[in-house]
């Protein structure tokens, strides 16, 4: 599985639904569940970003989709980093020579 960051922010229409939100990202989880990844983890947060999640997909295609179905509802905009863990981290910076 591969590791993402999604910084999300809220659009217009999620900031004036923000009480549905907690049932927005049920149904985000579970989508994502179906397209065999996973939530690591999920933050609220202050400052450029309104949430941060750290998910698993099986790959980049799944991870695209995923977020794309996301943006589609209006609620939301996502940014996604794709994260190396550190052992990954450690091999492509010796690869270097």
């Amino acid at each position: 599985m591969t590791t993402y960051i999604m910084l999300i922010n809220w659009t217009e229409q999620g900031a004036k639904n923000v009480r549905e939100s907690p049932k927005r990202l049920d149904a985000g989880k579970k989508l994502l569940g179906e397209m065999g990844g996973s939530f690591k983890a999920f933050y609220l947060t202050m400052g450029e970003c309104d949430m941060v999640a750290i998910v698993e997909a099986p790959d980049d295609a799944v991870l695209a989709r995923f977020a794309l179905m996301l943006s589609s509802g209006g609620n939301v905009r996502t940014r996604t980093m794709k994260a190396f863990p550190e052992f990954a981290y450690r091999e492509i910076i010796s690869s270097l020579g």
